[in-house]
């Protein structure tokens, strides 16, 4: 039971009040998907923030979206219960309401938290187990909040088209959508409408080959089809280039608004960065969407569900929870008799994920507005106060069509008899449904929180460097004692502001304390403090592609240059630096740290635009990769290849082309060794016949001889006559015998002559190809402008250690 839920405790109908008996959750029966419905005041937003503690506690990771604002919330846990802790999250209004200060009010929250919690068991001990896992809040579109880049969400799914093409099919379809949604395409036809025909082929056809896209590329590809037909039509007879033409303006217009430019930046949907730390721990990653356009909500909404479905099919099979995707309001993304962009990866998840230990938790306060047979799938049901008759009977009705045999007389009375904060738990893998009332959440419900106090509230989580957390400072996060010498540090306490529009990174500290100290022969335990001193960052992500080479390579290129080197002309090679990896060149600034003035060179936004050009130029004129090349064989090979590994491949590959001449001269020779062996056989055969005739001859000879012995005694010459005739043709058969031996010695000499030289002649095949495949060159290639794409390009605050009146730089 250690790993179940605790959510609430028992209720008793009859008596009409909570029982004694805890009521706890198998978080493994979330693989099976949940469902909470309740209306505004049922208590469903508490019972979905202890679900969510209770999956902290338990080190579960979730994906939560947040169309509200208030699973923000989550973030607000103070293991003190100090009334300053809740006073910058209190309602300004209420406290003037009330006729009150915010610190009277503060005050009565935090005793009012500390009550509660004690009448359920629970107090600091629990609270901390809340940061078992990391928090952050992200805000798609926004920088209130860590900003998410979308860009990733172009990118080849994993995936075997052999075997799963059909949900990979059902992806591009959903990216599609939700992309031309984006850009006011509604209630697209993905089988009639053109845009989308196109935009799918186009992912599918990089998908398939394994190639990532970005908005760019996929803008460039719908003028420039990378295919000449689409089903039987030719592609411009399809859809002309003038009308691909628009399309192309539609997408280049938000890739070119400057409010577009935000969701380019930040956290990559990576969603196993996003559900873990780099060091392993779980993380709940809420993204606030509550500021977005419903076409912008849509959008990112199906990208992240799309990213969700990747990771999840990488995943390997289990039946206990792996991680957790909460949507807090579906109305709208899983609609009955319409299929919005979302709907599709919604279902597929549904469906699936639970193999994988993906669980979805969907939230909502319209149970009219909710596809109930797309639910059929989801095992178990919260379901709490609803606002109308009908939306009961719509429940009623959908139940029915989802779980066969329900007893809907006492449902209805069931859920005609909810109050506030009482739910009714139906759970496939319990054998009835029953009634409980929520636990107080350890969390400070202050209700939704707006977009201006996200920043703090990532503060207050540890979760980037947006604005420092006004109060409510975390027990184990308190800053260590300030060092007694930090009034001596050089720079300023106050973080410099860099100009409008120039992008900035906090480097970590790569090398520890006393690695940086030994390298400077420094001899000191700790260091005095942390000065961050401005460099600028330069990195850029370089295409080497050629489709006549086969070649489609990305590297990554970085500089560190500092501002004194920044005065004229900037040798980039000199501060070429190893690539920071996606990321990594941001983190939180080390508390009590020091700041070095923005020097002039780093403080004029026009100067850094014109050194990102100078930046892209010298990698345009100095990069560049080499490919092999065999022209014999017409074989390439790219840089990822060593020579031994290339020339094996033209070995390969000569002794293909070898075999293939050495096999045309085997069937001229066997042709002509088949004709010398048919008269081979032919002369054995006329060797047999005389052989055959001169033995008879032999034996007539002998005959002959008998008969004239006897005729001479006789005295007859007629039989002299006669031996002698049968001599001369004895001697003429042997002279045939002879002949035809003869001829078979010369044929079969012949054959032998011809099978030795079919031998030189594919031994010297074999060594003319061999001398062939070892005849390789080398090309560069160098890039395109276009391939040049900057990754970082900005002021970067360096961390140096200040240790007895010296800098010791923390990063390699």
């Amino acid at each position: 039971m250690k790993r179940h839920f605790y959510l609430g405790r028992l209720y008793d109908d009859a008596a009409g009040d909570l029982g004694e008996t805890p009521f706890t959750y198998d978080p493994d029966d979330l693989t099976t998907h949940g469902v909470i419905l309740g209306m505004t005041g049922s208590g469903k937003t508490g019972l979905g923030i202890g679900l969510l503690e209770e999956a902290a506690r338990k080190r579960i990771p979730a994906l939560i979206l947040d169309p509200k604002g208030d699973l923000t919330n989550e973030l607000l846990h103070f293991p003190r219960l100090a009334p300053e802790d809740f006073e910058p999250w209190v309602n300004p209004d209420e406290a003037r309401r009330a006729g009150k200060t915010t610190a009277e009010l503060a005050a009565e929250k935090a005793a009012l938290w500390q009550k509660g919690l004690a009448g359920w068991g629970l107090g600091p001990e629990q609270i901390r187990e809340l940061d078992r896992v990391g928090y952050a809040v992200y805000t798609p579109g926004s920088t209130a909040g860590l900003p998410v880049s979308i860009l990733a969400s172009l990118r080849a799914p994993a995936g075997d088209w052999g075997t799963q093409a059909e949900e990979l099919r059902e992806q591009v379809a959903s990216t599609a959508t939700a992309l031309l949604g984006l850009v006011g395409y509604a209630d697209l036809d993905p089988v009639t409408s053109r845009e989308h025909i196109l935009v799918a082929r186009i992912l599918e056809a990089a998908w398939r080959a394994g190639r990532d896209l970005d908005l760019g590329e996929l803008i460039m590809q719908v003028q420039n089809p990378p295919f000449e037909k689409l089903g039987v039509f030719d592609t411009d007879t399809f859809f002309p280039p003038r009308e691909r033409f628009g399309l192309a303006m539609r997408l280049n217009n938000i890739l070119a608004a400057p409010a577009f430019q935000v969701w380019t930046e930040g956290q990559p949907l990576d969603v196993g960065a996003l559900l873990y730390a780099a060091d392993g721990t779980p993380r709940h990653s809420v993204f606030y969407i509550a500021h977005l356009s419903d076409e912008e909500r849509m959008f990112f909404v199906t990208l992240l569900l799309t990213a969700l479905e990747s990771w999840t099919r990488k995943q390997s099979g289990t039946t206990a929870l792996r991680a957790l995707l909460y949507f807090d309001e579906i109305y709208g993304y899983l609609p009955p008799g319409a299929n919005p962009p979302s709907k599709g990866p919604l279902l597929r998840l549904l469906k699936q994920a639970r193999a994988f230990g993906v669980g979805l938790l969907l939230a909502t306060q319209n149970p009219v507005d909710v596809d109930y047979k797309a639910l059929t799938n989801a095992g178990t049901w919260f379901i709490g106060r609803l606002q109308t008759q009908y939306d009961k009977q719509r429940l009623l009705d959908g139940l029915e069509g989802v779980s066969g045999g329900l007893d809907r007389e006492a449902f209805d009375r069931l859920i005609s008899s909810l109050g506030k904060r009482v739910f009714l738990a139906k759970n496939v893998h319990e054998k009835a449904p029953v009634l409980f009332g929520t636990r107080w959440v350890m969390n400070y419900l202050a209700g939704p929180l707006t977009r201006e106090q996200i920043p703090a509230l990532n503060a207050l989580a540890g979760a980037g460097a947006t604005a420092p957390a006004p109060g409510g400072v975390r027990e184990e996060a308190a800053p260590a004692a300030r060092n007694p010498e930090a009034a001596e540090l050089p720079g300023f306490a106050t973080r410099p502001a860099v100009p409008a529009g120039v992008e900035e990174y906090v480097l970590p500290a790569a090398l520890a304390f006393a690695e940086a100290a030994r390298r400077a022969g420094v001899q000191a335990t700790d260091p005095d403090g942390i000065l961050y001193r401005p460099e600028l960052l330069a990195q850029a992500e370089v295409r080497f592609a050629r489709r006549k080479y086969g070649l489609n390579t990305v590297l990554k290129t970085a500089a560190l240059v500092p501002p004194d080197e920044l005065e004229g002309l900037v040798r980039w090679e000199d501060h070429a630096r190893e690539p920071f990896d996606e990321g990594v060149p941001d983190t939180r600034p080390a508390p009590d740290a020091r700041w070095e003035e923005l020097p002039a060179e780093l403080a004029a936004a026009r100067g850094l635009a014109k050194r990102a050009r100078d930046f892209k130029d010298w990698i345009y004129q100095s990069a560049s990769v080499e490919v092999w090349h065999n022209p014999h064989l017409k074989l390439y090979g790219g840089p990822e290849l060593g020579r031994e590994a290339f020339l094996a491949r033209c070995r390969k590959e000569a002794e293909w082309k070898a075999r293939e001449e050495a096999e045309k001269q085997r069937s001229k020779y066997e042709r002509r060794v088949a004709t010398l062996k048919k008269k081979l056989e032919r002369e054995l055969r006329e060797l047999a016949e005389d052989e055959a005739e001169l033995s008879r001859r032999k034996m007539e000879e002998m005959g002959g001889y008998l008969d004239t012995v006897i005729g001479l005694f006789g005295g007859r010459k007629r039989a002299l006559t006669g031996a002698l005739s049968k001599r001369r043709m004895t001697a003429r058969a042997k002279e045939d015998v002879e002949e035809s031996k003869a001829e078979i010695a010369a044929l079969e000499k012949e054959i032998q002559d011809l099978l030795d030289e079919l031998e030189n002649e594919v031994g010297a095949i074999e060594d003319r190809w061999e001398e062939l495949a070892a005849d390789v060159e080398r090309i560069p290639v160098t890039p395109y402008k276009k391939d040049i794409a900057l990754e970082y390009f900005g002021v970067a605050w360096v961390p140096y250690y200040v240790a007895k009146g010296r800098l010791l730089r923390a990063v390699g």
